[in-house]
């Protein structure tokens, strides 16, 4: 993304150049300036404001949870699935939890929640075109073999093997920072992903409706708080281990490659 904001600045650098020699020539008309230049002028204007806002726009979404916690609006997006032919899950309590820890935390300004369920092949690339999310959170079934498990026009399940859902996460790694897998066997799908993406929560091995609960409600909790993606991973970690419930180790931290439990 900062080669990207690089270039539109280089762009605007040329565009204010060529408005201050239009205005040089402006001048030397005095009253009776020719309407060509004054289009030019207007042209040039008009693309300095388009571009000024467009760097302005990455800036924003380019400062996105470092290690000093969050500087920017967020945007989350929630894709959940959860396939008739498959055992039912509990989506709806989960983002329920989810939005509830945001609205009350001490950075909730910062943050924009987006959902989209029973979501459909086609539906993951139109939800990051429309909502251009830095957080995208995935909630449903995994396989054995690391596919996600989303859902076909009659909604059963629709695996997605690994490679290809990295391919599409590829086309947008210089606006997706972390990508939460909160699905049974996810680690192979995560391992493929942080291949692009700078941070990614995968399971590694089938994890519980109440441990999944419990960790997304410990990750917001401490994103909301300011916290790093790492940190609130810990915490979701934490979280899973005051409920009682004996899944703490089955999340895992993946940062370029590096997988941290």
């Amino acid at each position: 993304m900062n080669h990207e904001i690089e270039s539109l600045e280089g762009q605007l650098l040329i565009h204010r150049r060529n408005l201050r020699d239009l205005e040089v020539k402006k001048a030397k008309f005095g009253l009776d300036v020719p309407l060509y230049i004054l289009r030019q002028i207007e042209d040039e204007e008009s693309q300095i404001s388009r571009l000024t806002e467009a760097v302005q726009r990455m800036t924003n979404r380019s400062q996105i949870i470092q290690g000093e916690g969050i500087t920017s609006i967020i945007s989350v997006l929630f894709l959940a699935a959860d396939p008739t032919d498959a055992s039912r899950l509990r989506l709806g309590e989960e983002l329920r939890e989810i939005q509830e820890k945001l609205q009350l935390a001490r950075s909730r300004e910062r943050f924009e929640l987006h959902q989209r369920m029973s979501v459909r092949p086609a539906d993951i690339s139109q939800a990051l075109l429309d909502v251009q999310p830095q957080i995208v959170h995935f909630s449903g079934h995994g396989t054995a073999i690391g596919a996600l498990c989303f859902e076909n026009q009659i909604g059963e399940t629709h695996p997605i093997r690994p490679d290809a859902l990295a391919a599409l996460f590829e086309q947008f790694a210089n606006q997706v920072k972390c990508v939460v897998l909160n699905a049974c066997n996810s680690e192979i799908q995560a391992n493929a992903i942080a291949e692009h993406v700078d941070y990614v929560i995968g399971m590694n091995q089938a994890i519980g409706d109440k441990a999944a609960i419990a960790f997304a409600i410990g990750f917001y909790q401490a994103l909301g708080a300011g916290r790093t993606v790492e940190e609130a991973y810990k915490l979701g970690c934490v979280q899973i281990r005051l409920q009682g419930i004996p899944e703490h180790l089955t999340p895992i931290f993946i940062k370029k490659g590096q997988v941290y439990s």
